[in-house]
Order: structure tokens, then sequence, then C-alpha cells
């Protein structure tokens, strides 16, 4: 509707409306509807304009040349017809997000058209809109973002409700059970910039755990790590070291219920028990057995 909008004007750019098209083999069908559309809601709305009766000492009707293109405030009126006849359907097509996903051990690289770039880890999920390129959420697991910073238009990225806006940077997002963590290895980020708006440099970070956020700090060199192979935890309960091994090992890892809340703080090299899970008993100070196909972390025996 909005390129439909903007090609009945004297001045419409067809190099960008022909970039637009190309861009998307469903764009043309789009806009043939938007643009019949607004032809029927053009007509609805001239039929609704009253003809002004001619003065008295007029001596006969003036009649006007045809119009071909109808004046702007027309098509403010014709928008209002829209929204009346179709609600915010035509502007709601406008939304062509899509979701990326990983499964569990394998990663991925996603470059983005405007120029920034996103790494995700194992068991990692995020959502994207082509209608709006300077966006993401983060749905699930960890991701690497490298941002091409633009002040007139910033970055945005969601992580489950905790908005975070971009500075020019390089920046780790991270879920965790019910907790999201972010760390900055370059640039700055602004952390729920309508809210509490808290500024972070590299080597700073924040965990938040439902309404509650408290700052942290990170080896730069940690940001990011997990592409290394090494997972750095700070105050994660051992279910949520669990899931985080699972997500990137490609594993079944679950912890038991008498160790599911204690805390662990440290980092872990994933090279040095990739191979036999049974070594984790000693770094995590449990107990390693099978489960089925995968491992459970108890209480040392």
């Amino acid at each position: 509707m909005d390129w439909a909008l903007r090609m009945a004007e004297p001045d419409a750019d067809w190099d960008a409306f022909t970039h637009w098209l190309e861009a998307d083999a469903g764009h043309a069908e789009l806009y043939d509807r938007a643009v019949a559309a607004l032809a029927a809601a053009t007509e609805s709305v001239a039929r609704t304009v009253p003809t002004p009766p001619p003065a008295a000492n007029d001596p006969e009707p003036v009649i006007a040349e045809p119009v071909q293109r109808p004046a702007r405030g027309i098509w403010l009126a014709v928008a209002v017809v829209l929204v009346g006849l179709f609600g915010f359907g035509f502007w709601r097509e406008q939304d062509r997000s899509y979701t990326i996903a990983t499964m569990a051990g394998e990663r991925r690289s996603i470059a983005l058209a405007e120029g920034s770039s996103i790494e995700l880890a194992g068991g990692s999920r995020v959502r994207l809109d082509r209608a709006r390129p300077r966006r993401a959420t983060v749905e699930a697991g960890e991701a690497l973002f490298r941002v091409r910073h633009d002040a007139g238009a910033p970055f945005h990225v969601d992580v489950g409700g905790l908005a975070l806006t971009d500075l020019g940077t390089v920046f780790d997002v991270r879920v965790l059970g019910a907790r999201k963590q972010v760390a900055v290895g370059e640039g700055a980020v602004m952390v729920d910039p309508k809210g509490a708006a808290l500024r972070l440099d590299p080597g700073q970070g924040v965990v938040a755990d439902g309404d509650t956020l408290r700052r942290t700090r990170t080896d730069v060199a940690d940001v990011g790590a997990w592409r290394d192979g090494r997972l750095a935890y700070d105050g994660a309960t051992m279910a949520e070291v669990a899931e985080d091994l699972s997500r990137q090992l490609g594993w079944r890892i679950t912890a038991a219920p008498a160790v599911a809340t204690r805390i662990f703080n440290g980092t872990l090299e994933t090279h040095a028990f990739r191979n036999d899970p049974t070594l984790l008993a000693a770094l995590l100070d449990v107990s390693v057995r099978r489960n089925g196909d995968g491992w459970t972390l108890d209480l040392p025996r």
C-alpha cells in the first residue's frame, strides 16, 4: 500500500520501486492488489464529496477538466476509507517476518542485507523481518551480533521483552532459562532505552531476571567465546548450565532436582569433555550418569 501511494505521486522514484519489486517475487502481486484497492477507494471517496452549488451570479456551471491524479488530501481520505473497509490487513501484509533456527550442536552465520551479521549458537532461534531490516528478536539460545552502526536508523534487538538498542557494536545475547544475558565486546549497547536506559560499554554486561537488571563485568575476550568452545557462567543454576550444554553440544543433558538450583560460576572449556561427558563430574562437582540417550547431573556419589 505504501508503494501504491508513492507511485501515484508525480515525483515517484521508479528506480527504488523496481528494486523493491525485484527483491521478492510476491511484491508484484501485493502491489497490484493495493493499486486496485486504491482505485476502488478513490472512486468511493469521489462519490461522497459533494459538488458545491453554483453561485447565483454564475451564468452557467463551470465544468472542470478531468483530474488524472487525486490531490494528496484525497489520498489521506482514501487511506481512511481503506482502513474502514479492510482494517489494517494491507499494512499487516508488509510484515515480512521469518525465523532462522539452529539445531542443537549446530552453528550458523547470517549476513543481513543492511550490512550487519548474526552468528547463532546451537539450539538458537532468531526472528527477522524483511520490512524492518534493522530489527531482530532473539527467541531462544545465544547469538553474537556484529552491527553496522547507523545513527539515523539504530539496530534494535528484543530478547524476551528486554529491549536493546545498538550504538555501534559487537555484543552477545543469551537466553538461559528465564534469564537473559547481554555482554558487549565492542562499541556500546543501550539496555531498556525507554526504562532503565543502561548503557553498556566493552567489558560490561547485564543479567535480566524478571523485572530485575543486574550489571556484570566480563572479559572482552569472552564475548562470543562459545564459538571457540568456552562457556562462561555468572550465577547460573545447574539446570541452566545443563540446558546450555545441551544446546551447544547437541547432547541431552538434564539436572536432577537435587542439584538443579545449585549455582555455578566459572568457565567450561568444551574441548575437555566434548567426547566424554562423564568428565563434567569433576568440573561441576556432580555425578554424571547415563540416562537413556542422554546424561543426568546429580549429587556426587
